[in-house]
Formats: C-alpha cells, sequence, structure tokens
C-alpha cells in the first residue's frame, strides 16, 4: 500500500485513477492544479506522485522542476505527449517514469509498483555494501547515501546515485544494459533512451562529456564501465 497523489485536471481520467488506486488499497490523495499539487506535496508525505502534463494553471513539466526543487519523491508523468524529445527532457527533470496516455490500469500498476521497489529499495538500502567505494578520485558511501568527487560533495539525485553506486562496485567491468535495467531500475525490460538520459546527467555532474569521458564509458551495443581516467 502506498500514499499517492494524483494530479490531474480532468474530471473522468482522475475519477478512474482515484477509483483504481483506492481499490489496490492505496491512500490517495487528488487535485486538479500545480499549485495544490505543490501545496499537498510541501506538507503531505506521499510515497508517489502521479502528475499530468496539460494543468490549467502550469504546464506539467515546470510543475515537475518545481517538486524536484522541495522533494525526491518519485514522480511518474501521465502524458497525451509522445515526443520523444519531450519525454527526454521531463526524464533529465527528474521525472522517475512516464506513461502516454491512454493506458491502462495494469499498466500504470506495474509501472507504480516498479518506481515503489526502486524508491523503498534506496530507502532501506537492501543491505548495500558497508564498504566506501573507491574508484580514482570518486568516493561513494552506500550506506550514507553521499559521493564525492576529488573531495567535492555531488548532487546527485537517486536514481543518479544508485547508478553510479551500481557501476563503482565493479570498477571498470563492462555492465550490460540489461543488467542496469534489472538492478538500478528493477525492470526486466525498458528503453535505452531512459538509461542514456541518465548517464548523460551523471556526466555532466562528473564534469565529462559521451565524446571526452573519463570515468563513464559506454561501449556501443556492448553496455558501460566506469573505470579511473588514466
Amino acid at each position: 500500500m502506498a500514499s499517492v497523489l494524483v494530479v490531474e485536471d480532468d474530471q473522468f481520467v482522475r475519477s478512474a485513477l482515484i477509483r483504481h488506486l483506492t481499490e489496490a488499497s492505496h491512500t490517495v490523495r487528488s487535485v486538479g492544479t500545480a499549485l495544490e499539487a505543490l501545496r499537498e506535496v510541501a506538507h503531505v508525505g506521499f510515497d508517489v506522485v502521479i502528475l499530468d502534463l496539460g494543468l490549467p494553471d502550469l504546464d506539467g513539466a515546470e510543475a515537475l522542476k518545481m517538486l524536484r526543487g522541495i522533494t525526491d519523491v518519485p514522480v511518474i508523468i501521465a502524458t497525451a505527449r509522445d515526443d520523444e524529445a519531450e519525454i527526454v527532457r521531463l526524464l533529465n527533470d527528474g521525472a522517475d517514469d512516464y506513461l502516454t496516455k491512454p493506458f491502462s490500469v495494469e499498466h500504470l500498476s506495474a509501472r507504480m509498483a516498479a518506481v515503489l521497489r526502486r524508491s523503498r529499495g534506496a530507502a532501506t538500502g537492501g543491505e548495500p555494501p558497508s564498504r566506501v567505494l573507491q574508484v580514482g578520485g570518486l568516493s561513494i558511501d552506500p550506506l550514507r547515501r553521499q559521493a564525492e568527487l576529488d573531495g567535492t560533495a555531488l548532487d546527485l539525485t537517486r536514481r543518479e546515485f544508485d547508478l553510479l553506486a551500481f557501476l563503482a562496485g565493479r570498477p571498470g567491468v563492462v555492465v550490460p544494459r540489461k543488467e542496469l535495467l534489472a538492478e538500478v531500475w528493477q525492470q526486466s525490460y525498458g528503453d535505452d533512451q531512459t538509461i542514456d538520459v541518465h548517464l548523460s546527467w551523471l556526466r555532466r555532474k562528473l564534469g565529462e562529456t559521451a565524446a571526452r569521458p573519463r570515468y563513464l564509458h559506454t561501449l556501443r551495443g556492448v553496455g558501460v564501465k566506469l573505470e579511473p581516467p588514466l
């Protein structure tokens, strides 16, 4: 059971989501505007937010950025837009997942379950290694969920940290994308675009690019590895 905030201005869709989530034993609150969503999140501890993009007062993409300024709660975007560039921007701005309308309640349930597993796994740690991981100038503490580069703290999102820590635990090893999806995203299937977006975001924070990598190296068609700079 999870505490869910539904942010949706279409009353029909909103009612259907509330009914389905309630029947699945989740606790549900709902609002129809971005400002109401921000107020709710600021005062209530939710496990997940389902966010529509076509809100009457503020575009959902802007609302997502504002949400990320005050909380790390998992956010699933529910949108009728299927533009690939926009989806990439949403992931880059902190969305944990997205669904393109119309979608089935079964699809929503599966995505919610995956997001909640990742979130709760990160919160409990799932028996993470106790030792601090050291790769070159990178220092990653899985228990405290802290990372530093050359002594400077890195401001990482939950997913960025999970990805970095997983790769740091296997320095120099090429990790297949399917393994990253299974272990970091806890999904048996998915889009490589999700991995690429988070790798790109992580590279920026490590001060590198795909063209000029220092720590993160992508082997096209094979996978990704983390190793210290030469």
